[in-house]
């Protein structure tokens, strides 16, 4: 890399042009349907668009509110530097729509619930439903500011767009179809954003292959780098990436996503029937693929046009989660718009996440928090939620400001909204799998996997694990021809799933715990979920639990589930099928075996010659 290619650009108004119109689309969506269901004044019109949505529509909205913009930058960034292991998330994505398609939604949609802590309560206790409540809440405006301010930050240190008026920009836009046009708004600003999302990807492989001469140079370039490290099955859990952990771990951590969490449950039982809502789960899982593909390919292309000169050790960059950025203007800086585009796709993942939260936050706070203690006709009720989708956007936005005075906080925070799914995760397991579960063994298990959970969680902030089992793959800067700044090192600014190396990392100064705090943050989830699940089943069996009857409703039944419909169809074919071909037999084990020295035919008095 030489001097003069050193990225010195910042945005032009083609740029702004590009970006302002994603803006100003989304907010049209949301007066369109503020308009055309001007006179459907339910609530439930609002937040669950009348239960009228289809296949199509849920499963494109399911995949933009996964996608965030922390995914945009971030995974391209963690496959430059670890690999492209996270291509396994793949195969979790697709164990995910499975159990969420016959566990938890056939549950879910014949309740016709809109709040899924609405289920505890139905299911164990009110107790219970306020605090899975109150933990959605709190993590919830917590992560979504920091989802607003994250790639905002990234961004403008690198393109030079203006911080705040991003930030202010966006939440006021966001919050604004989400107020004027619930839920209908919601899902169809999210498929424009989904693909705003794309093309911003396909613009930057697209010139990355014609600059490197053909897909096939890229992918050597990262064969030889190290970054095709597809073939690890170690089995050893404090190893960071590898097959197991991020399929195993990773698969309890997108169904605590998919399967209860209220952003995405709200999506797909707000279809008009379950054959749409089980669609739209196995449309999105197409559209997950597609995401993870061009991330992974992004990280591959940024690693083969860096691979002589790391512009993270040479100080062009000071996070990671600039790397995309930096590409872009260096790239695409010749093409104005395309720069715009990219952060276009950014901000979208953005919108796309924080739309679905405020949505799902409204809805959450109405049904648990006021409907149960107030008595508030339709009308009114309407217009709260519309209020409070307001309040949650302020809130957020305030949140994103909260967000730039953390620092290094980021990521631990990052890390404890992961590690709440879990136990949640747990508690809505417990109750739909286990009928002898009661209140009691819920609240206990769930209380035992939060302490074990942020135990581990916070452990591993503290005493992170050593490079030996994360692997950070070799970058260099040999290939540079200017004088290089002070290198950086993989500090409180790298991923959301790094912890900070500048914690204490003497042996001496280590608790005997050391390994237990190594372990994978993939396995965060998976552990609270068996601790509540372990703790829910002993404490309701040592309570009564197995004396108690639950409403079938309730609870997973066998004739809820697809495969019990597969199965008995293909049953009834094969038996149909044996009928056909083995009627003597059947009629040998009937009615005995046939005399051959009888002739086998029913007698018919009308036709026979004996006279009367």
């Amino acid at each position: 890399m030489s001097e003069d290619s050193r990225v010195s650009g910042s945005f032009v108004a083609a740029d702004y042009v590009v970006f302002a119109l994603m803006l100003v689309v989304s907010a049209a969506v949301g007066v369109y349907y503020a308009w055309t269901d001007r006179k459907q004044r339910s609530s439930g019109d609002f937040l669950m668009g009348g239960r009228r949505l289809t296949a199509l529509p849920v499963s494109l909205s399911l995949t933009a509110s996964f996608m965030s913009a922390i995914t945009v930058l971030s995974h391209p960034a963690e496959v430059y530097r670890y690999g492209a292991s996270v291509a396994f998330y793949c195969l979790s994505y697709l164990v995910t729509m499975l159990v969420t398609s016959e566990v938890f939604l056939p549950v879910f949609y014949k309740l016709s619930i809109t709040s899924t802590y609405e289920y505890l309560e139905l299911r164990f206790n009110r107790a219970t439903r306020l605090l899975g409540t109150l933990l959605f809440v709190v993590q919830t405006i917590l992560y979504t500011g920091i989802v607003i301010y994250t790639p905002a930050l990234a961004l403008n240190q690198v393109t030079g767009l203006d911080l705040w008026g991003a930030v202010v920009s966006t939440g006021v836009v966001c919050t604004f179809y989400c107020t004027v046009g619930g839920l209908k708004a919601v899902v169809w600003t999210d498929v424009f954003q989904l693909g705003v999302m794309l093309a911003g990807f396909l613009a930057v492989i697209i010139r990355s292959v014609m600059l490197q001469g053909g897909v096939i140079s890229i992918i050597s370039d990262s064969q030889r780098g190290g970054r095709l490290n597809l073939w690890d099955f170690d089995t050893n859990p404090l190893r960071r990436h590898t097959f197991w952990t991020v399929t195993v771990g990773g698969t309890f951590i997108w169904i605590s996503v998919y399967g209860i969490n209220q952003a995405q449950v709200q999506r797909y039982i707000s279809c008009k029937s379950i054959t749409h809502a089980r669609l739209s789960l196995y449309i999105n899982l197409l559209g997950l693929w597609s995401i993870l593909f061009c991330s992974v390919f992004a990280g591959l292309c940024l690693y083969s046009v860096y691979k002589h000169c790391d512009p993270w050790n040479t100080g062009l960059v000071s996070a990671p989660d600039q790397l995309m950025p930096y590409l872009v203007m260096d790239i695409l800086g010749d093409y104005p718009g395309l720069p715009g585009l990219f952060v276009a796709a950014a901000y979208s993942g953005s919108l796309s996440t924080v739309s679905s939260s405020i949505n799902a936050l409204a809805a959450v706070t109405v049904e648990d928090l006021i409907k149960p203690y107030r008595n508030i006709s339709e009308k009114h009720l309407s217009w709260i939620s519309k209020g409070l989708s307001f309040l949650y956007g302020v809130l957020c936005i305030g949140m994103a400001g909260l967000a730039s005075l953390m620092g290094g906080i980021l990521q631990a925070t990052i890390s404890i909204f992961g590690i709440i799914g879990g136990p949640l995760l747990g508690l809505f397991t417990l109750g739909i799998i286990c009928p002898c579960a009661n209140s009691k063994g819920a609240l206990s298990g769930l209380l035992s996997g939060l302490v074990v959970s942020l135990w581990v969680g916070i452990g591993a902030q503290i005493y992170p694990p050593p490079p030996d089992m994360s692997r950070p793959l070799s970058l260099t800067t040999d290939g540079c021809n200017f004088t290089t700044t002070a290198g950086f090192n993989w500090t409180s600014t790298a991923l959301p799933t790094q912890p900070s190396s500048t914690a204490p990392t003497h042996i001496d100064s280590k608790p005997l715990l050391a390994d237990w705090y190594s372990l994978s943050y993939l396995y965060f989830s998976p552990i609270g979920t068996i601790v509540v699940i372990s703790v829910g089943l002993i404490i309701s069996m040592f309570t009564g639990g197995c004396k108690m009857k639950v409403e079938s409703r309730l609870t997973l039944a066998k004739e809820d589930t697809t495969l019990y419909h597969f199965f008995k169809f293909l049953k009834g074919r094969i038996m149909r099928r044996r009928g056909k071909l083995d009627l003597k037999k059947d009629r040998e084990k009937t009615f005995g075996n046939t005399n051959p020295g009888f002739c086998d035919v029913e007698l018919d008095l009308t036709k026979s010659n004996v006279p009367s």
